[in-house]
């Protein structure tokens, strides 16, 4: 499963709005609310906040991936966002965070969630991929980024 399979532009969002952690995952949940996959949106709220107790989803580079599985999804769905301001989102590295993507899991798909996550985190992890999303200001362009990375670096 490729990211831009699962990303849509009305799941996307260049510029999003909000000051702290907590501004930004309530904008990202109420964001992957609007698609039909999701069942129940105050469940994937908790879902995603209680991963976020475990150990904060800022694993670094200016990028930080929520995440959780829930039975309030009927498949693997995400969002993702460019924040409009850096977010102190107490990153692993203590960096603040404008990249932020959104991932959603069924309980009962852990593979693909897991692969999902790897896959995110590879792409996320090149410097120059994380300066070309913070340079677009439309969802589609992200998209198209997103699509154009996972060719190069995937099919190789």
């Amino acid at each position: 499963m490729k990211i831009s399979d699962i990303l849509t532009e009305d799941l996307v969002v260049a510029g999003l709005k909000g000051s702290s952690k907590n501004d930004i995952i309530d904008a990202m949940v109420d964001l992957v609310a609007l698609s039909p996959k999701v069942i129940e949106k105050e469940k994937v709220r908790t879902a995603i906040l209680e991963r976020e107790r475990i150990m904060s989803t800022g694993v670094g580079n200016g990028f930080a991936i929520p995440h959780g599985k829930t039975d309030a999804v009927s498949e693997i769905v995400a969002a993702f966002a460019v924040t409009e301001e850096e977010i102190d989102y107490d990153s692993l590295d203590e960096k603040p965070v404008r990249l932020v993507f959104l991932l959603v899991g069924k309980d009962n798909l852990v593979g693909p969630h897991i692969k999902l996550l790897s896959r995110i985190s590879r792409l996320m992890n090149k410097e120059e991929f994380r300066k070309r999303l913070l340079l677009v200001s439309t969802p589609k362009e992200i998209i198209d980024l997103f699509r154009q990375e996972e060719a190069s670096y995937f099919e190789l």
